[in-house]
């Protein structure tokens, strides 16, 4: 008898990106197995409207891979993720966010790590992905850049993400809600600070690439400090959270007010680098006194 392949379960939790979802889906149709594994792909819609059905539809008219789709009314990428894990099926979990696409050997990549370090999850890099020439103070200021790692550095929860990593399904066997619905940011960094407490281990792949479409929209100097200010809430609720941090944020913030003017005479990216970081410490201390600087869940615009 032949022996039953491991089989992977691709998550995508979309929100109101059609286009975006629909280049992702056609990417991951073309992945490279070598006859290691099966794959399936789970969506989740969090749009109670369902925006990403007809999108999720046109694509298993066409593809070969099995595809499920499903509607998380609740606007909340934790309870979105949360119903992933539910409905999820197989050995192993994979995430990508819905305005991300992979290289061809994406998974296999991620898979193929996953068994060569004997660990319980890989993670990946996410690199920007422009369609339009951005302006030249955001490359400049790498704001769209995240650090990378050398393949098989092992990642604590801090550099934890869900944007691109692979996941052994019996992570979440003890985690009855893996991701917190009450953290509107970091709840990835929250999970991987549990999973981690609880003895699994996870490394980074730096081969296993994915791209960010980093629309003009995001460009945008007012939607760039938002999500600063979300990000900095968010980690009042962050379990390591304390009197250090907020001591901090209050040493910082004044400081950072000084240094606009001389900001000013450096350029662009060095003005906007300082007003990210002093609104990541004005979102802490706001969320610390009970105030919420950003109402919306999501930052998107």
């Amino acid at each position: 008898m032949s022996k039953t392949l491991p089989h992977i379960c691709v998550c995508i939790c979309t929100f109101k990106r059609p286009t975006l979802l629909r280049r992702l889906l056609g990417e991951l149709d073309v992945q490279d197995t070598e006859g290691l594994f099966t794959f399936s792909i789970l969506v989740v819609d969090n749009d109670q409207a369902k925006s990403a059905i007809r999108v999720v539809k046109d694509f298993s008219a066409t593809s070969a891979l099995p595809v499920s789709y499903l509607v998380e009314p609740r606007q909340n990428i934790a309870c979105a993720r949360n119903k992933a894990v539910r409905y999820a099926s197989g050995e192993f979990l994979a995430f990508i966010d819905d305005d991300e696409f992979p290289i061809k050997c994406w998974l296999l990549t991620l898979f193929e790590t996953c068994h060569k370090y004997g660990v319980d999850g890989v993670l990946g890099p996410v690199k920007p992905h422009f369609d339009q020439p951005p302006p030249p103070w955001l490359v400049k200021g790498k704001f769209y850049e995240r650090q990378t790692y050398p393949t098989g550095f092992v990642i604590d929860w801090r550099k934890g993400r869900t944007g691109n990593v692979l996941l052994k399904m019996h992570v979440f066997s003890e985690l009855e809600q893996p991701f917190q619905p009450l953290l509107r940011n970091g709840e990835d960094q929250d999970f991987f600070h549990r999973a981690i407490g609880r003895g699994y281990s996870f490394v980074w792949c730096n081969e296993a690439v994915a791209f960010e479409e980093v629309p003009p929209m995001r460009w945008k100097r007012t939607v760039m400090l938002r999500r600063a200010l979300l990000r900095g809430a968010s980690e009042r609720m962050m379990p390591t959270f304390g009197l250090r941090d907020i001591a901090k944020s209050l040493v910082a913030i004044p400081l950072y007010v000084i240094a606009i003017p001389f900001a000013l005479l450096i350029g662009q990216d060095r003005l906007m680098d300082l007003l990210i970081r002093l609104c990541d410490h004005l979102g802490k201390l706001l969320a610390t006194v009970g105030i919420n600087p950003v109402a919306e869940p999501y930052v998107t615009e």
